[in-house]
């Protein structure tokens, strides 16, 4: 059986973990997928896209930076794509159209529920950013009915526009946006959707918003405990989790779009903290 052709795209690409967890799911299932990393140019993704598709190319994932690119360069969108104003997975349907995606809001809720036992429903949930990570996971942690979400950002603007963006589908969630210094009582859950963590930066939070009970979320990933986990914990938080499960589960949802067949996540999580 010959291999069909998939990969990720991206500008830097050589980082991706995207190449070895999809040939772990290819393994695993048995799906003829041969999966590579593509360096788009920075002012020619429109023209990687379209050689990767003319050479016969099935699906591409798409990352940092060309997420909005992806969204306003497809024929037609999926009701989360729409949402999140950004795609990280691009194939052609059924009558050749190119088809955006996004699978990071069900990959952050998978990580969240199944693999971490973290109940969303009726939960106080802190959301830090406004950028585009947080656009793109609002929509399928609200259809979890949590009680409020409060999106804290440097600019409260912005955090205001994506309160007005999501408040038609909140339903009873409470939506509310401020500065990072506003919040002062614990949260159940805190989402840190800044790329802050990675330059060992940390928002200007008061400690306040963690309590032993609280779950922290850094949506970055690291060998080591990143700087806003390390900083919760020093703040007296118990349970705090990076984002390589998210990573690995907004994948498999993509491998599903493409090839109709959902890969088992954890011995890939698992394989990845230990490589």
């Amino acid at each position: 059986m010959t291999n069909e052709l998939y990969a990720v795209v991206g500008n830097p690409i050589s980082h991706s973990k995207s190449p070895r967890i999809h040939s772990l799911f290819a393994s695993e299932t048995g799906e003829p997928v041969e999966y590579t990393a593509i360096q788009a140019p920075l002012d020619n993704f429109a023209g990687a896209v379209k050689q990767f598709f003319d050479r016969g190319g099935k699906g591409l994932n798409v990352t940092v930076p060309f997420k909005e690119e992806a969204w306003q360069l497809a024929d037609r969108r999926t009701e989360r794509a729409e949402n999140a104003g950004a795609a990280n997975t691009l194939y052609l349907d059924e009558d050749g159209r190119l088809t955006a995606d996004n699978t990071d809001g069900c990959g952050i809720v998978r990580d969240l529920v199944s693999n971490h036992g973290v109940a969303l429903k009726a939960a106080r949930i802190l959301v830090l950013g406004a950028g585009g990570a947080v656009r793109g996971v609002l929509g399928p942690i609200l259809a979890e009915h949590p009680a409020s979400i409060t999106i804290a950002n440097r600019t409260v603007a912005k955090a205001d526009a994506l309160v007005d963006l999501f408040t038609p589908v909140a339903g009873e969630t409470a939506l509310s946006a401020c500065g990072f210094e506003q919040p002062s009582e614990p949260y159940d859950l805190i989402i840190n959707g800044t790329s802050a963590s990675l330059q060992g930066d940390l928002p200007p939070l008061s400690p306040k918003v963690i309590a032993k009970k609280t779950v922290v979320y850094d949506m970055m990933y690291s060998l080591q405990t990143t700087t806003f986990n390390q900083w919760a914990l020093e703040q007296g938080a118990q349970i705090v989790h990076d984002g390589l499960g998210m990573l690995v589960e907004q994948a498999a949802e993509s491998f599903r779009i493409w090839r109709g067949i959902s890969p088992a996540t954890r011995p890939v999580i698992e394989e990845l903290r230990n490589d």
